[in-house]
């Protein structure tokens, strides 16, 4: 069966792919790949994710900085930020949130404040947010309820139910990487049942977070399908019917 995959949030600009990225680019054209949101993490990150989209078709690329790299964040970042965005195929500001798991990471003050300026700047240039949440749902959810007119992804969901309910009434899709497929996830999996269909995305996060039965080889784009066969477990459903509705969920965020 020929299963389409669109992949709503990759990292192939990750040195994991430097020798061979090329290469696998091309294969997943092969392997019914027919889309691939690449997120910038850095800002390095940004102008290769730009680069990317604009030498394959099948990409598009958010711009954002990561939380690990606030502390790097200022005035000028903010407007190469914007001026990245004015390219077509940059269709989201991200990937952008909190990280509280790292003690090493900036600050908490720090890492809200360039959360905040990057909404703002979603806001400003009207296009949907690619939002990290790790061990930050209060906080995450606190600053995305200040910006009612934006919308995004809660990517690599990894929060209550409750948190997905909440989430789901400001208009956010909750991104389902490989972890919904690992062994103990009974949380992740009644979130799964809880999300309606139509706003569910899958992603790989790759190089990071490959699904079973592929944990721990370098994450690509086609494993996707291994995500979707689980959801469409849980869900009851065919997973053909589970590729067309998310590629429709991932093109109406989008504006694709």
């Amino acid at each position: 069966m020929d299963i389409s995959i669109f992949d709503a949030h990759a990292h192939y600009d990750d040195e994991q792919f430097d020798k061979d990225r090329e290469e696998v680019i091309e294969d997943l054209k092969k392997n019914n790949v027919v889309g691939v949101l690449n997120c910038g993490s850095s800002i390095e990150g940004s102008r290769t994710s730009v680069k990317l989209a604009e030498k394959h078709d099948i990409f598009y690329a958010a711009v954002g900085i990561h939380p690990e790299y606030s502390d790097k964040f200022d005035n000028n970042t903010l407007n190469e930020l914007r001026n990245l965005a004015q390219n077509k195929k940059v269709r989201a500001i991200g990937e952008i949130g909190l990280d509280y798991y790292y003690e090493e990471n900036p600050s908490r003050d720090i890492q809200k404040a360039v959360f905040i300026r990057q909404m703002k700047l979603a806001q400003e240039l009207n296009l949907p947010v690619i939002i990290h949440d790790r061990s930050a749902h209060e906080d995450t959810l606190n600053i995305i309820k200040q910006f009612k007119d934006v919308i995004g992804e809660i990517h690599c969901f990894s929060g209550s139910v409750e948190f997905a309910r909440e989430c789901l009434k400001l208009g956010y899709y909750i991104g389902f990487t490989g972890v919904v497929t690992f062994k103990n996830v009974k949380r992740l999996i009644n979130v799964a049942r809880e999300v309606p269909v139509d706003r569910i995305l899958v992603e790989t996060d790759c190089p990071y977070m490959a699904p079973v039965p592929f944990r721990g080889k370098r994450n690509r784009s086609e494993y996707i399908q291994s995500i979707m066969g689980k959801i469409a477990e849980i869900k009851e459903l065919d997973i053909s019917k589970i590729s067309k509705i998310t590629i429709s969920n991932i093109n109406r965020l989008l504006k694709l």
